[in-house]
């Protein structure tokens, strides 16, 4: 079957370039749900077509999750995560930039992060079972909104009632050229942080005034002051906005804030800290709110975690696409979610490429029919 659905992938050259820019054409950034949607329904259509019985979870604020299972799913299943949003907020954005392909790179918004990794995904479930697979029961989980980290949905917990009693767990994010296969990443929490004061004209009665933009300085170098590297976390404060004009003393300062850690318990323990650290008052009759928008949780190896990358990496060297090893990373995905769970994982299985978040992103062509070929002898063998 393994040299089968090779041969047939060689053949659907046309098809994947196909779908694959038929996702990238779509816009779907985060907060455009009609087009996350979208995409759902374009790749559950493709899906229900090979006999999977599938689900869109739907939220009012966020895109659809999409569910779908195919054979026995009670226990030692294979589960697949991906998502369908991209950072890409902007409507027409896909009409600006386009999905095409200059010299061997594919470019176009998300065509990296995700969009080629959920190309893989269909089509290697459209070649194995068109030849009959059997072996193990196979539930995908799609989320539509990865990028911002959930606010709106409870999509981690279903992708964590969803991979219970799974054999193992792949996420198709974004993968690396230099063969680096994800076993861990950073727990990523998000949050902002407001200070309130007392505007004043500065001229007539600059004494009555109490600075929230002085404020939130002083909690700004305290909070990037707790960063740690050897200990695995760090905090930046990255976008600031306050003020009106500048002969007014600013009464309203907001800073978005985000910080990263190794750990669940080390997550809950920062938190703490920052809550200990805002407390501190500097400019008097000034009032500080601290504001948890979303976060990830860790990805961390699990026990068969080591067992699923040696498997993966022999495999990997038997095909002649390099030697993998065990890359640790500081960016969140759902991946955290399996293996929060005890679901061993393997994250950025997807297409390979550079410069995800941003117009530079482009995505190895090549990669997109490697990456096929080594998910389609994994589901083979496993």
């Amino acid at each position: 079957m393994e040299k089968k659905a090779f041969e047939i992938i060689d053949q659907s050259h046309d098809y994947m370039l196909g779908l694959w820019s038929d996702l990238v054409n779509q816009d779907s950034g985060s907060s455009y749900k009609e087009g996350v949607d979208a995409v759902a329904t374009r790749i559950e259509n493709e899906l229900k077509a090979i006999g999977f019985k599938t689900k869109q979870v739907e939220f009012e604020k966020a895109g659809n999750t999409l569910v779908a299972e195919y054979g026995d799913c009670s226990k030692d299943f294979i589960i697949c995560i991906g998502h369908m949003d991209t950072v890409f907020n902007k409507i027409g954005e896909t009409k600006e930039r386009p999905f095409t392909i200059e010299n061997g790179l594919a470019y176009g918004p998300g065509c990296l992060d995700m969009k080629g990794g959920d190309t893989i995904l269909v089509t290697v479930l459209r070649t194995l079972i068109g030849l009959g697979y059997n072996k193990h029961g196979i539930k995908v989980v799609l989320a539509g909104d990865e990028e911002t980290a959930h606010p709106f949905s409870n999509c981690p917990e279903i992708i964590q009632q969803e991979a219970k009693g799974a054999l193992a767990a792949f996420d198709f994010e974004t993968a690396f050229e230099d063969n680096g296969i994800v076993v861990t990443r950073k727990g990523v929490l998000s949050f902002n942080v407001e200070t309130f004061g007392r505007a004043t004209h500065v001229g007539n009665a600059p004494e009555n005034g109490r600075s929230a933009i002085i404020e939130m300085a002083h909690h700004m170098i305290d909070l990037e002051a707790l960063t740690d590297l050897d200990k695995g976390y760090n905090i930046t404060c990255g976008v600031i906005e306050g003020g009106t004009v500048r002969n007014s003393t600013p009464d309203y300062c907001k800073c978005a804030c985000d910080m990263r850690v190794k750990s669940i318990e080390q997550m809950d323990e920062m938190i703490a800290v920052i809550e200990k650290t805002l407390a501190k008052q500097y400019v008097p009759d000034t009032t500080t709110k601290l504001t948890i928008n979303a976060k990830f949780l860790p990805q961390v190896i699990v026990p068969g975690t080591d067992e699923l990358f040696n498997f993966v990496k022999d495999i990997h060297e038997e095909l002649g696409f390099g030697t993998p090893y065990m890359k640790h990373v500081g960016g969140g995905s759902d991946a955290a979610y399996t293996t929060s769970v005890g679901v061993p994982t393997l994250c950025a299985m997807g297409v390979k490429g550079q410069y995800n978040h941003t117009i530079k992103e482009y995505a190895i062509v090549d990669t997109l029919y490697e990456r096929a070929k080594l998910l389609a002898a994994i589901l083979c063998r496993i």
